[in-house]
């Protein structure tokens, strides 16, 4: 539902208002959003001009506004008791009073479903965000089992309502709290486009903002374009999150792109699971599209640059072409005539004997410090019939040459790319110019890497196609399917890529408190002969060394347990 005149809601960037968003996600009100950086508190303004101030004030008008069912109370005494509550919230963000607030919760949902009467109200989602809002801090307690009331309340709250948690959640709160969204950090997302006005105005801002370059509110227009010749692994979701987070800040749109542009590998089973995937991850995406949806223009396009001398075609075997380009060596088909280039050009899309010998590349500079740009293929042939339009081509664009134009000719405003294409950022750049196509802006970002763990899909398509997994979504690969049949919740994953966005963190942030557990136990009295040092063996406990040995009855032995690899105590 929309509410007639609901216009905009505004808030300081480093104190988003979690209650009120969660709310009106929960309920369904379509609530336009944008930070401002003049912002003292959250507002909410309407078509008529007229303004509401204050985080618990918007809150209830949320609640009366919301076609749920009590949520600000059925009666005038419940209103009150959730206003108390309100009133309450803000004590969870005071750090000192933090633990004092969670004692105090803990028993009073001993035998409370809800904070309020019998029924889920904005009190439940005004402390919920106030615990949720102090990231690390409290998922340590959670962890720590110290109030299981109160985390098996908020627990119920996060099931029930998960999907509008889970995206207002992963778009606001960071390791460290509230006011550190995704890719907040100015080292972790970087305009490379050399535009040094949009660094100096990114630095002049808050360091939990980032800035894409020329954006505007509402028409930021982003894409996520896997190569459907795999499962989505874990790295792709950073990516696909990435895409989200900047079309979320900007109220813009994401398009899902399949780049399917190479035969050999890709098929319909994987465009299928890659949708499956992306909607697992809750990316919301405006359409989907196909590279292949633009063969004909790219052809005709490609046909262009031939005759206007910016393509020739080589029939240079591969291996010497690789280290021509390498060593700045100008191909002998590179002055062939335009009419030598076109004739060659028809025989590579009959996909004839001489035309599998050739492919077209572009006609840049072979002398360029970056090798990207020493004349890039643009095409080659392949006989090998495509999973969608079957057999109708015969040479398919390269990613290369087909993402620059698809992108402009899509719309989008930023190409969100990892940093292992810097060096191919300005080829695309001057492969759009040669194409006369619109400038499409780059935000480079660092790839997600990991020890003891293949991202890359030739190797993980090894381990498939030898037997040595049952499948893609096999509970030991790092896919999107395998991780969730292994039984991680999509939520960790989420929170997992998520805190690989954030940089410089403070070391306390990720203190664990519960590090340490003691059990009082009574043994043999031969081990009052025991000396610092020592090793024993308890029956069906394990080793452990001897760490305080026996002085006096009032000053118990303690023994350490040895880590054996079977248990995650390291102290008893």
């Amino acid at each position: 539902m929309k509410e007639a005149g609901l216009k905009l809601l505004s808030f300081p960037p480093d104190s988003p208002p979690l209650s009120i968003i969660s709310a009106a996600k929960i309920a369904g009100i379509d609530l336009p959003i944008q930070t401002s950086s003049s912002a003292s508190s959250p507002a909410l303004s309407f078509s008529n001009g007229l303004k509401l101030h204050g985080n618990y004030v918007i809150l209830r008008y949320i609640g009366r506004l919301a076609p749920i069912p009590n949520f600000y109370g059925d009666n005038a005494f419940r209103a009150a008791q959730i206003d108390e509550w309100l009133e309450y919230a803000p004590t969870i963000s005071c750090g000192s009073e933090f633990e004092n607030a969670c004692g105090y919760m803990e028993v009073y949902l001993e035998k409370r479903t809800f904070f309020v009467s019998h029924y889920f109200s904005i009190a439940d989602i005004a402390i919920w965000s106030g615990l949720g809002g102090t990231g690390q801090r409290w998922e340590s307690i959670r962890k720590s089992n110290k109030y299981p009331n109160l985390v098996r309340w908020y627990n119920s709250i996060s099931a029930e309502y998960s999907n509008p948690l889970m995206e207002v959640t992963a778009l606001y709160v960071g390791k460290k709290g509230l006011g550190k969204p995704v890719a907040a950090k100015s080292k972790e997302v970087k305009n490379v486009t050399g535009d040094s006005s949009d660094k100096a105005k990114a630095g002049s801002r808050s360091s939990s903002e980032i800035d894409l370059p020329d954006a505007e509110m509402g028409k930021v227009r982003l894409r996520f374009a896997p190569e459907p010749s795999g499962f989505l692994h874990i790295g792709h979701a950073k990516a696909a999150l990435l895409n989200q987070y900047f079309a979320q800040r900007y109220h813009g749109e994401v398009i899902l792109r399949f780049d399917d542009t190479n035969p050999t590998k890709e098929s319909n089973e994987f465009v299928e699971n890659l949708i499956k995937d992306v909607e697992t991850l809750g990316i919301k995406y405006q359409k989907i599209t196909y590279t292949s949806d633009y063969f004909s223009k790219l052809m005709a396009l490609a046909e262009k640059l031939i005759k206007e001398g910016k393509a020739y075609v080589d029939d240079t075997p591969r291996e010497q072409m690789q280290k021509e380009r390498m060593d700045g060596i100008e191909s002998k088909c590179r002055s062939n005539s335009i009419e030598e280039n076109l004739k060659l050009w028809k025989e590579m899309i009959a996909g004839s004997e001489r035309g599998l010998q050739c492919c077209l590349r572009g006609k840049l500079d072979m002398q360029d410090p970056n090798k990207s740009l020493r004349d890039p293929v643009y095409y080659r042939c392949n006989p090998i019939p495509h999973h969608r339009i079957g057999s109708k081509y015969k040479i398919y664009p390269t990613y290369d040459f087909a993402c620059p134009f698809v992108d402009a000719e899509e719309g989008i405003t930023h190409a969100l790319r990892s940093s292992e294409y810097h060096d191919r950022n300005a080829q695309y750049h001057r492969i759009q110019e040669d194409m006369g196509m619109r400038k499409v802006h780059i935000y480079e970002f660092s790839r997600l890497n990991m020890v003891y763990t293949l991202l890359s899909k030739r190797k993980l398509l090894w381990f498939v196609q030898n037997g040595k997994v049952d499948g893609w979504d096999d509970p030991r690969f790092p896919t999107v399917q395998g991780i969730v049949r292994r039984g991680l919740k999509i939520e960790a994953l989420i929170q997992f890529i998520l805190e690989q966005l954030e940089e410089g963190e403070d070391f306390l942030d990720a203190l664990n408190p519960c590090t340490k557990k003691e059990i009082a136990a009574i043994g043999d009295s031969n081990m009052r002969n025991l000396k610092q040092g020592e090793i024993l063996q308890l029956e069906r406990k394990g080793y452990y060394r001897c760490d305080v040995p026996f002085t006096r009855p009032s000053k118990p032995v303690v023994l350490f347990a040895i880590p054996d690899g079977r248990q995650q105590s390291v102290m008893k």
